[in-house]
């Protein structure tokens, strides 16, 4: 039995060792270039969970240090993500910010406790159909909800379920605002012309440019399109006194400093009722952020541990809410613009969030301005780019059984609750698998076409081909109905035989005691090891004798042929 070890290795440790100032500069041009792109979405994220936006600047800052610091991936950038989106919402919604924040500091422990016994290589397993199914409905719900933003629609609060969410916007739609649906409108075109705007034509690239022309254009390529979004936006606002609703107008504005430590408070009766979100937080938490980091391994070469990636984000997701933060993860958008930017090492990370704590305490009163339209319509973007929406165009493609798990988990996320739909989507594939593998299992009588075997009289003779488990045991009820019962003995040939569990085992063992009362005897033939072992383990060779498992089917025939003669 293998031993229990555990082990606790950040990549930073690793990634100090051969540390210089080229480096350095490397990591700082990353950083500073992430923390300008998170700066919005951390915005954007927490105002579309229900709560203020610094809760979303803070998780970012205090979760972002903690992954990079202590994680097991070189790049990965952490910070609240848009798949939190909903489930967040719905626990505010139903059980309050502080019960939140308590839920975050459960799936954090959770998240550790997998990390601790290495259980991140389990989420691997997660069929790919189930992730593209709830990634994609996360995205529909995003979209849905920034609807309110993004026309301007006079709603105090918008509801959690989805059809509630359709029927308040249309009943509401009426009271829309021409200004905000401006601003959302050219904020997204802006943010996806953004690189084409920026992409150097085949003419520019054979004329010469002045090194100043080179400067900026590297400083604007530098620039994604949502900063520049909010930037317009906001001095838009700021210049014309337009009529939209703002960070400052509907929170208040930023604070400018540091969140003081507070103690959420905690109430037992509501543990039981919090559990399913935290676990919701918890496997949603591990599935980003892990799937983020192979999307960087990808990208770098490099390979990340997955233990380690989930004790960082159990840890962040444990200190993050004393600050009023909310859930972290990995982050593939950021993680990415990291890479691209040219990080080596976590330290671009941990520069990231300081970048994003250098903004707050110098410039969080211009936040004040910041219309929310443009924030909906940076989600809108983010939404767009979250969802696999070619995979719908090449579902006829695929098998039925992976339609039908992807529609699922899509449709049971959006109508109903992403917790449900990743359950019944496992549950779903979890049969699909079974019925698969029943399907290989198959039982030949010998001899047919393919051989030339003689047996002799009153023995009968069967291969089985496959996986022996639960799931295929029906397949031997044939073989011992009155009617089909051999006079002398049943050869199972089972060189063919890779997988047998209790279930099968089981079900031979009812075979062996039928024949039995009908003075016949059930002889086993070609055994592979794992068969084999667990028959010894379960006394099961015993009872059937060493004489009735032999190596081949022709030592089998020969054991036969000397029955009662």
């Amino acid at each position: 039995m293998k031993r229990f070890k555990f082990s606790f290795h950040p990549r930073l440790v690793d990634a100090l060792r051969d540390y210089d100032g080229s480096k350095f500069f490397q990591d700082l041009t990353a950083g500073l270039t992430v923390g300008i792109v998170a700066l919005p979405l951390a915005m954007a994220f927490a105002i579309a969970s229900g709560v203020k936006p610094e809760a979303g600047i803070f998780t970012a800052v205090i979760g972002g240090f903690l992954v990079s610091a202590l994680g097991g991936s070189r790049v990965q950038i952490g910070g609240p993500a848009g798949a939190f989106i909903v489930i967040i919402y719905g626990i505010v919604e139903k059980y309050g910010v502080a019960n939140l924040l308590i839920a975050t500091v459960f799936a954090g422990m959770m998240l550790c406790a997998m990390g601790v016994f290495r259980l991140g290589s389990l989420i691997r397993y997660i069929p790919v159909p189930i992730v593209i199914g709830f990634t994609s409905g996360i995205a529909v719900l995003i979209a849905l909800s920034q609807m309110k933003d993004f026309f301007g629609l006079h709603i105090d609060k918008m509801p959690g379920d989805f059809f509630a969410q359709v029927q308040t916007l249309a009943q509401n739609f009426a009271s829309f605002n021409l200004t905000s649906i401006i601003i959302g409108v050219l904020s997204l075109a802006l943010i996806f012309a953004w690189p084409l705007l920026l992409k150097p034509k085949a003419a520019e690239l054979e004329s010469p440019l002045s090194n100043r022309d080179h400067r900026v254009r590297r400083l604007l390529r530098a620039l994604p399109g949502t900063i520049i979004v909010l930037i317009l936006a906001t001095l838009a606002v700021s210049l014309f006194d337009l009529k939209v609703d703002t960070i400052g107008s509907k929170f208040g504005g930023i604070p400018q400093g540091v969140p003081d430590f507070q103690l959420p408070e905690f109430s037992w009766a509501l543990v039981q009722h919090l559990f399913a979100p935290a676990l919701t937080i918890a496997l949603l938490g591990a599935i980003e952020s892990l799937l983020c980091a192979r999307v960087a391994d990808n990208i770098t070469g490099d390979r990340h541990d997955p233990n380690q990636e989930l004790m960082a984000q159990g840890i962040a997701n444990v200190v993050t809410p004393f600050f009023g933060g909310i859930p972290a993860t990995g982050t593939i958008a950021r993680t990415v613009t990291n890479i691209r930017a040219g990080a080596v090492s976590p330290v671009s990370g941990i520069l990231h969030a300081l970048t994003l704590l250098v903004i707050v305490l110098v410039a969080a009163p211009l936040a004040n301005n910041i219309p929310l339209a443009a924030l909906a319509a940076i989600l809108l973007y983010v939404a767009y780019n979250m969802g696999d929406w070619h995979e719908f165009a090449r579902l006829r493609h695929f098998s039925m059984n992976y339609r039908i798990l992807m529609l699922s988990t899509f449709f049971l996320t959006v109508i109903i609750d992403l917790t449900v739909a990743v359950q019944v989507g496992l549950v779903l594939a979890c049969v699909f698998f079974i019925y698969r593998i029943s399907s290989l299992t198959r039982i030949e009588q010998i001899p047919n076409e393919e051989t030339s075997v003689e047996l002799p009289p009153g023995v009968h003779a069967y291969s089985i081909f496959g996986s022996l488990f639960f799931g295929a045991v029906g397949k031997l009820e044939g073989l011992i109905e009155p009617k089909a019962m051999p006079e002398k003995a049943l050869i199972l040939e089972l060189h063919q035989l890779i997988n047998l569990d209790a279930t099968g085992l089981d079900a031979l063992e009812t075979i062996r005691k039928s024949l039995q009362k009908h003075g016949s005897k059930l002889i086993l033939c070609g055994l592979n090891r794992q068969p084999r072992d667990l028959m010894r383990r379960s006394g099961f060779l015993d009872r059937l004798g060493v004489e009735n498992c032999l190596p081949n089917l022709q030592s089998a025939i020969t054991v036969s042929a000397a029955i009662n003669e």
